[in-house]
C-alpha cells in the first residue's frame, strides 16, 4: 500500500472514530436533557400534589412576616423585652377581628341570602305581568303553558332552597370545620414562626463562614422582607379605606331608600376582602354588593355602583400611588400573571400572596442580573489590565 492509500485509511478511520464519539456525546446529551425535563415535571407534579401543606405553610410565613413588626414594636415595651408576650397580644387583636368578623358580617348575608330566595318567584312573576309586549308575544306563540312551567319550576326551586337552607347549613359544616381546621394551623405555624424566627435566623447565618458572603444574603433577605411587609402594610391600608367608603356609603343609603342599615358592615367586610386581591378584587365585591342591594332597591344599587367605581378612579390615580409608590417594581403585565397563577392554584388567597411572592422573586433576579453583570465588568477589566500589561 503506497503513502496516499495509507493516508485515505487513516483517515477513514479517524472520521469513523468522530462519528462514534460524536453519537455517544448526543446520547448522552440527549439521556441528561430528557431526565432533566422527566425531573422538573415529577418536581412540578409533587408541588402540585402537596398544594394543600404548601398553601398553610406559605399563607403561615405570610402572616408571620406581616405580624413581624409590631410583634417586634410590642416586644420592646414590655417587661423583659418578652416576645412571647407581644406575640401573644397581636394573636389576641387577630383572634378578636376573626370573631368580630364572623358575628357581625355572617348574620346580615345569611338574612339577605333568604330575603333573595323569597323575592325571587315574586320577581319572576311580577316581571312576566309588567312586559305586555312579552305577555302579547307569548300568547300569539301559545307558549303560555311553557312559561307558566318555567316560572312554577324557579318558584319551586327558591321555595325548596328557602325551606331547605337549614339542611344545606348543616351539609356544609363539613367545609366549614375543614376551613376553621385550617385557619387553626396557620394561626399556630405563624405563632411559632414569630416566637422562634429570630433564633433560627441566628442559627442559619451564625452556619457561614465566608462572612462577606453572609453580610450579601443578608442584604437580600432584608430587601425581600421589606419588599413583603411594605406591600401588606399598603394593601391593608388601601383596602381599609376602600371598605371603609363602601360600609358608609351604604350607611347613606339606608337613609334615603329601602336598603338595610345593617348591611353596612358585611359590605365594609366584602370590599376589605376582596380588594385584598390586586386589579380586579374589588370590582367583584363591588359588583357583589350592587346586586344584593338591587334586590331591595334596584335605584340605590345603581347609585352604589357609580359612587365606587367613581371611588375606584381615585384610588387607582391617587391613594395606591401616594401609599404603595416604590415598593414594588412591578409591571402590570407581571402583576396579572403573578394573580392569574395565584388564583388557579390556591383560590382568592394565592390571589392575595401572588404579589409579594412575585415582588420577591423579583429582587432576587435584580440581584441576580446586577451580580453577574459586576462579574461581567470585572472580566472585562482584568483583560484590558492584561493586554495593557
Amino acid at each position: 500500500m503506497d503513502c496516499r492509500g495509507f493516508y485515505h485509511l487513516l483517515t477513514k478511520q479517524c472520521i469513523i472514530r468522530n462519528m462514534k464519539v460524536k453519537l455517544e456525546i448526543d446520547t448522552r446529551t440527549f439521556v441528561r436533557f430528557w431526565l432533566v425535563v422527566i425531573g422538573f415535571a415529577l418536581g412540578l407534579y409533587l408541588l402540585y400534589s402537596v398544594r394543600g401543606a404548601l398553601f398553610i405553610v406559605g399563607a403561615a410565613i405570610f402572616l408571620a412576616l406581616a405580624l413581624n413588626t409590631p410583634v417586634t414594636k410590642l416586644a420592646k415595651r414590655l417587661p423583659g423585652r418578652s416576645r412571647v408576650g407581644g406575640t401573644a397580644i397581636s394573636y389576641v387583636a387577630v383572634v378578636a377581628f376573626l370573631v368580630s368578623f364572623i358575628f357581625l358580617v355572617v348574620p346580615p348575608i345569611i338574612q339577605q341570602t333568604a330575603k333573595v330566595a323569597e323575592t325571587l318567584p315574586g320577581l319572576v312573576e311580577s316581571a312576566t305581568q309588567q312586559y305586555d309586549g312579552i305577555q302579547t308575544f307569548i300568547d300569539k306563540y301559545d307558549m303560555q303553558p311553557q312559561v307558566d312551567s318555567f316560572v312554577n319550576s324557579i318558584k319551586d326551586s327558591t321555595a325548596a332552597f328557602a325551606k331547605n337552607f337549614g339542611t344545606s347549613l348543616i351539609s356544609g359544616i363539613g367545609s366549614v370545620i375543614t376551613t376553621v381546621g385550617t385557619i387553626i394551623m396557620v394561626l399556630g405555624l405563624s405563632f411559632f414562626m414569630l416566637i422562634e424566627g429570630p433564633a433560627w435566623m441566628k442559627l442559619i447565618w451564625s452556619t457561614y463562614e465566608d462572612k462577606k458572603r453572609m453580610k450579601y444574603h443578608r442584604t437580600v433577605v432584608r430587601r425581600m422582607y421589606d419588599v413583603v411587609n411594605g406591600y401588606v402594610l399598603g394593601q391593608l391600608s388601601v383596602s381599609s379605606i376602600a371598605g371603609g367608603f363602601a360600609g358608609l356609603s351604604v350607611l347613606l343609603l339606608s337613609m334615603f331608600s329601602n336598603v338595610p342599615a345593617n348591611f353596612s358592615i358585611p359590605a365594609l367586610a366584602i370590599i376589605f376582602v376582596f380588594s385584598l386581591i390586586p386589579m380586579f378584587g374589588e370590582t367583584i365585591g363591588a359588583l357583589i354588593i350592587t346586586l344584593v342591594l338591587a334586590i331591595n332597591d334596584p335605584t340605590a344599587a345603581l347609585v352604589f355602583f357609580a359612587v365606587f367605581i367613581a371611588y375606584m378612579q381615585v384610588e387607582n390615580n391617587y391613594i395606591v400611588p401616594k401609599i404603595q409608590s416604590k415598593r414594588l417594581d412591578l409591571s402590570a403585565l407581571t402583576v396579572l400573571v403573578a394573580v392569574i397563577v395565584g388564583i388557579f392554584l390556591f383560590g382568592i388567597a394565592g390571589g392575595i400572596i401572588s404579589i409579594p411572592i412575585a415582588g420577591c422573586l423579583n429582587v432576587l433576579l435584580d440581584e441576580y442580573l446586577s451580580k453577574r453583570q459586576k462579574n461581567d465588568n470585572d472580566s472585562i477589566d482584568s483583560e484590558i489590565k492584561t493586554i495593557h500589561a
